[in-house]
């Protein structure tokens, strides 16, 4: 009786450990099982490219010229250039009209990195320079030439601090849209390759700045 009680408390003491044995098996794969999973999914890195305030349109090459020969860039000149999406209109200046220096400022770093990259090619670099930066933040106290193709309300909101930074004589052009009150000095049309036609404003900066035109 008592050998059978052995045999009996023996083989529910097996039956345990292979239990306990069992479930912690699947604990251990488990846990593998997850950290294999951890390490082969690649943790996503987010970062929110900032928001421009004109979507990125191209301007064709015989609006680029057509906006420095308007400007009368020559090598006495520092072009700044907002918006300048690939870096075309900075290393024309630079190239082809001899600008002592070409600033472009655009907020997409994807295509500051593209306008580097095109400045090097043209063999420009050392006379152009991009900024990411929010064109309303950018210190354009030495520039003589300002180009822009923005947008109607960005022009207007640009304005006053053009007509504050900017110093007397600075010649500003821009690409398809005006500055409200600020009447254009010449208004211009280019044919484009594509059969398009382009309208282009040109303004100076003048010595006494009416109070309208300081607000947007």
């Amino acid at each position: 009786m008592i050998v059978e009680r052995i045999k009996t408390l023996v083989v529910i003491g097996l039956g345990v450990t292979t239990f306990l044995t069992i479930g912690c098996s699947k604990q251990n794969v488990q846990a593998e099982s997850n950290s294999t999973l951890q390490a082969d999914t690649p943790s996503v890195i987010t970062s929110e490219t900032p928001r421009a305030d004109v979507p990125y349109v191209p301007t064709a090459t015989e609006v680029v010229e057509q906006m420095l020969t308007m400007a009368k860039v020559s090598s006495n000149d520092i072009v700044y250039d907002l918006g300048s999406g690939d870096g075309r209109i900075p290393i024309t200046a630079v190239k082809k009209y001899n600008a002592k220096k070409a600033t472009g400022v655009e907020i997409n770093p994807a295509l500051v990195q593209k306008s580097q990259n095109n400045a090097k090619e043209a063999g420009v670099s050392d006379r152009v320079n991009f900024l990411q930066q929010d064109l309303f933040k950018t210190d354009l106290s030495d520039a003589t030439v300002v180009t822009l193709y923005l947008l109607p309300e960005v022009n207007l909101k640009l304005r006053p601090k053009l007509l504050q930074e900017l110093k007397p004589g600075t010649r500003i052009v821009s690409h398809a849209f005006d500055m409200g009150e600020w009447k254009p000095e010449r208004v211009e049309q280019v044919k484009g390759k594509n059969g398009g036609t382009y309208t282009i404003y040109q303004w100076t900066v003048p010595e006494n700045v009416p109070k309208n035109l300081l607000s947007s």
